[in-house]
């Protein structure tokens, strides 16, 4: 019989060790085209987290959305108005959202510190981008914000694809390109 593996120790911390390690949430970062479903699943996300009672913290990033069907804890729309950005630097929809977002951008260092204040007593951070993918996931700001997370906690990122709009194959490489950004 071998007798090699009788000495293994199945634990990982040394006496001491137990519960030093500093607790992080796993933020989702979700992303898709318009209509693919980003908001109907961050809505069940935080059902399912709520009904777990699992704690957790939400924010949006999409400054052009009329109605969030969840609670949010941070919501860019509070900071930057995407109306009157459009309006003052005579900007279309598209135009608008970046500007936003650039203009939240500049400020995620103090998103960072609210977090950083809250994730020791979170499981998770949800984050819900614009509709308009290529606005976010090709942007400085999206690179910003992104990366600033995700330097920060252990991050994913969810890509939402609407399956129905999948079932020719130059819909179905469409979408897989744009989730190779």
């Amino acid at each position: 019989m071998d007798t090699s593996m009788n000495n293994l120790s199945l634990s990982d911390s040394k006496e001491g060790d137990k519960n030093t390690a500093k607790k992080e949430p796993i933020v989702c970062i979700v992303i898709g085209m318009a209509g693919s479903g980003k908001t109907t699943l961050m809505q069940s996300l935080t059902e399912h987290l709520q009904e777990k009672e699992d704690p957790f913290y939400v924010l949006n990033l999409d400054p052009a959305v009329r109605h969030v069907p969840y609670s949010l804890n941070i919501d860019i729309r509070d900071t930057v108005k995407y109306k009157e950005v459009m309006k003052q630097y005579n900007l279309g929809p598209n135009g608008a959202i970046v500007t936003s977002l650039n203009l939240f951008a500049t400020k995620f260092d103090q998103v960072l510190g609210l977090l950083d204040k809250r994730a020791p007593s979170l499981d998770y951070i949800l984050m819900d981008t614009p509709g308009q993918i290529e606005i976010f996931t090709w942007s400085a700001s999206g690179s910003i914000i992104t990366e600033s997370v995700a330097s920060t906690y252990p991050t994913v990122l969810v890509y939402v694809i609407d399956t129905p709009r999948t079932t020719s194959p130059s819909t179905f490489m469409s979408n897989m390109l744009y989730a190779c950004r």
